[in-house]
């Protein structure tokens, strides 16, 4: 996975920087600058004799207290010349942190290792946002045949504790395992291609796994999955991970959409439209990288993950709009939109984990609707539940993983609109019947499959892809999901 720095702890303590970065080999130093009564200021070390003409933070333009803003200057500690960045971290919240993090591990491209002097060791959350800034945005996947310029540090060592920076490092890595995912070119990606990183990541992490090919889906009646891959020459799959540590306190299902290319079927996409289709996959690969962290952290909740995989595409074999398929467990839909086809793959999982599993808590997650990013932007994810308490633990997770979730309501007043006069249900709205609420709709329309239990849909079309870098999210694919799961499992 392409996170480029190691985390390490730093020993001493930050008043002895001289000699931490000594001992590390460091050429690049990173210091707070927190916010003062008469301006910013850095507590760590008394600057005047190595800022330019011995006049502290005055004789540095540009300074902030702003959490990411970052002033590099050269400076010698005693070691040789080394880069100093002066580094904002605003309230030191575990986000300002994250945000701190992330910046200085940018600036120091091109330098071989960094220091980060800032200490976290009474402060577990932050030394866990801080490290895991440092580690997402040290995330690089290209297949350009140069390799970047000025490339991320190989090492930065930290005032913390050893636990949180573990988990730091879990967290980033089971991301960037999800970003990896997300950002293959689909020419190599099929429905095949990624159950067999998923049996690669069971193997790796001790996970139980099962894989159902086209015959075994036929077989067993999962319609949905079998119907938005059958205008493929690449054939469905669908994965299904298994953590089960002892004496489990719950059984939590996780479900990702696994569309590993959406052409939008016969309800063909715009050009444009299409150009970030490789990505229709993300809410899967985001179930695939939580899987992966689950027994390094410990969780206490016996978890399934399942990802239904197909790549929806136009041919003679395709879905056509007015076929009625039939779901697993026997509910039928009329399809009046091919390029609604995420809610009909996650239909049939949903159902598996209310028939099957047994499941005491489901959430399922999906790059599912325009409207979604429509009502909310490009960094916020719509969480829909009927659960108040799953609402509260999920807002809760949000804040402190840093992925954000805006419940939106269940309009039981808008589920008349997928009535079909010749199905159980429609997967769309015929016509404007609500207006633009199709988010909304999309959620109705999976909780017709969920049987009544706790279930949380998150509509993560928006922040699954970043249309920029910035703070600790490099410009592709997020791995959004993947730090929500963990942090709510381990709450």
């Amino acid at each position: 996975m392409p996170v480029t720095t190691r985390i390490h702890q730093a020993s001493g303590s930050p008043q002895e920087l001289a000699e931490v970065v000594r001992a590390t080999g460091a050429d690049a130093v990173a210091l707070p600058v927190r916010p003062g009564g008469d301006g910013p200021v850095v507590d760590v070390l008394d600057l005047g004799p190595y800022l330019p003409g011995g006049g502290g933070l005055a004789s540095v333009p540009g300074v902030s207290a702003d959490a990411g803003k970052i002033v590099p200057v050269p400076v010698d500690l005693g070691s040789g010349p080394i880069r100093l960045l002066l580094a904002g971290v605003g309230d030191a919240s575990p986000s300002a942190l994250r945000t701190a993090g992330a910046e200085l591990v940018r600036k120091a491209g091109g330098r071989s290792a960094l220091v980060v002097a800032i200490e976290t060791r009474n402060d577990p959350d932050g030394a866990q946002a801080l490290a895991e800034g440092v580690l997402l945005a040290s995330y690089v996947f290209t297949r350009a045949s140069e390799k970047p310029e000025d490339p991320p540090p190989s090492a930065a060592y930290l005032f913390a504790d050893a636990e949180p920076l573990d988990r730091a490092a879990a967290f980033a890595g089971a991301s960037a395992l999800a970003r990896d995912l997300t950002n293959t070119p689909s020419s190599e990606k099929s429905p095949e291609w990624m159950a067999g990183e998923a049996v690669r990541v069971a193997e790796d992490a001790g996970l139980g796994v099962r894989v159902w090919d086209e015959d075994e889906l036929r077989a067993d009646g999962y319609g949905g999955i079998l119907a938005v891959g059958m205008g493929s020459v690449r054939p469905p799959r669908l994965v299904e991970l298994r953590y089960e540590p002892e004496d489990p306190d719950r059984h939590v299902v996780l479900v990702g959409k696994g569309i590993t290319y959406d052409s939008g079927g016969l309800s063909l996409k715009p050009p444009a439209g299409m150009q970030t289709m490789k990505t229709d996959m993300a809410g899967g690969a985001a179930v695939i990288g939580a899987m992966s962290a689950l027994a390094a952290l410990g969780v206490r909740s016996r978890v399934t993950g399942l990802v239904p995989l197909a790549e929806n595409m136009p041919s003679g074999s395709a879905l056509r709009p007015g076929d009625v398929i039939t779901h697993y467990g026997g509910r039928t839909v009329e399809v009046l939109n091919t390029d609604a086809e995420g809610r009909l793959v996650l239909a049939d999982a949903l159902v598996r984990a209310d028939r099957d599993l047994d499941a005491d808590v489901v959430v399922d997650v999906a790059t599912l609707t325009g409207a979604a990013k429509v009502a909310l932007g490009l960094t916020t994810a719509a969480l829909y539940t009927g659960d108040d308490d799953l609402a509260h633990a999920f807002a809760d997770a949000a804040r402190v993983s840093g992925e954000k979730v805006w419940r939106m309501p269940l309009t039981d007043d808008y589920r008349f609109a997928l009535d079909s006069p010749v199905a159980d249900l429609a997967n769309v709205a015929a016509g404007k019947a609500t207006g633009p609420a199709g988010s909304i709709e999309a959620a109705l329309f999976l909780r017709e499959f969920t049987g009544d239990r706790p279930w949380v849909h998150l509509d993560a079309a928006g922040p699954a892809r970043a249309t920029k870098t910035k703070a600790e999210l490099t410009k592709g694919a997020t791995g959004w999901g993947t730090r929500l799961f963990l942090t709510w499992l381990l709450a």
